[in-house]
């Protein structure tokens, strides 16, 4: 991906202007996950800012030099190679920890289902360890998962409970991430532990890893190669969507604006479409076709059992957040960047 193209500047450009932002120079922010899609543009617009320091955390240097080789020069920047799994050592210090590691795609769910419960779940509780000692803001980034299928048309609201299976092996994720929201709740009665949470739906965008096995990067691949485009369902699941910008203004937001120990969905109600109308943008793209096809096994096993998963974003649109992008033309910009 060009990071010096003019639609990817003016994404970075887009989250500098979230309120309150200036608040954040001259503080420190610990990430992990922080080659992923969200973690990678959540760090391209902190260092693209100025003033603010980041200690970045992966498992290898050398892979994140393709993603953040960049900044490794930068006073401002540290690199920690560490797997999230194991506890930070008492010389790390930072104001904002935001742990984003985490196996969420179909594919890693099915062939690793236990690395991805204890990467979410030891993950959480190393951050939340550090944070207590810091006294750092911990913003933990959930999932839409934690609702389970909806009730019919049901949307979720912040107190939602859906339905919700343990008999397959992506309950792994959905457990583990509703586990996490627990350790980070029990964290801020028992430790008074500075804890705010986003419930993040389904987030696409031009920093999307190529291995993504998610059926939105899977057409937005195909568009890029100027593929038909394969649907491996009907399409009539009807989910939010968010561009990758608009989610991690809205992180940023809730971070300087939400209150502690209150989860926010973080949605647009511009991009929530069914999985058919995200494939059909796709295809449009190139003058393509939409092409369906029965999954393997083995990728059925990390499918998501989910029809309706549309999130409420009424708490976040009351912190006085606005989302920017339409479906229209975040798939664009996606798939522009990417070419580009």
């Amino acid at each position: 991906m060009n990071k010096n193209h003019r639609l990817y500047q003016a994404d970075l450009r887009a989250i500098h202007a979230v309120s309150g932002m200036e608040a954040l120079r001259g503080k420190t922010f610990l990430i992990t996950g922080a080659t992923g899609m969200i973690g990678s543009h959540l760090i391209d617009a902190l260092m693209s800012f100025g003033d603010i320091n980041v200690i970045a955390v992966g498992r290898s240097k050398e892979r994140a030099a393709e993603r953040l080789g960049e900044y490794y020069d930068s006073p401002l920047f540290t690199f920690l190679e560490q797997d999230v799994c194991q506890p930070f050592t008492t010389a790390c210090h930072a104001d904002y920890i935001i742990p984003l590691a985490s196996n969420t795609h179909p594919l890693a769910y099915s062939q690793h289902p236990v690395e991805t419960l204890f990467i979410n779940i030891k993950g959480a509780e190393h951050a939340l360890n550090l944070a207590d000692r810091c006294r750092a803001t911990l913003l933990y980034p959930s999932t839409v998962e934690v609702y389970g299928n909806a009730r019919g048309t049901d949307t979720f609201t912040e107190d939602y409970t859906g339905q919700l299976t343990l008999s397959t092996p992506r309950a792994c994720y959905t457990e583990s991430k509703r586990s996490a929201e627990a350790l980070c709740q029990s964290y801020h009665a028992q430790h008074g532990t500075s804890v705010k949470i986003v419930r993040l739906c389904r987030i696409f965008g031009p920093t999307m890893l190529m291995s993504d096995s998610k059926a939105s990067s899977q057409f937005i691949k195909k568009a890029i190669a100027g593929e038909d485009i394969v649907l491996k369902s009907k399409g009539n699941q009807h989910f939010s969507y968010t561009y990758v910008t608009d989610a991690v203004s809205a992180m940023l937001h809730v971070l300087l604006h939400g209150e502690t120990a209150t989860p926010y969905n973080i949605s647009n109600a511009d991009c929530d479409v069914h999985l058919r109308d995200f494939a059909e943008l796709c295809a449009q793209y190139n003058g393509k076709s939409v092409i369906f096809d029965l999954p393997s096994d083995t990728e059925r096993q990390g499918f998501s059992i989910a029809t309706q998963a549309i999130l409420d974003n009424s708490r976040l649109l009351s912190l006085g957040f606005k989302p920017r992008y339409t479906m229209r033309d975040a798939l664009t910009r996606t798939i522009d960047i990417l070419k580009g």
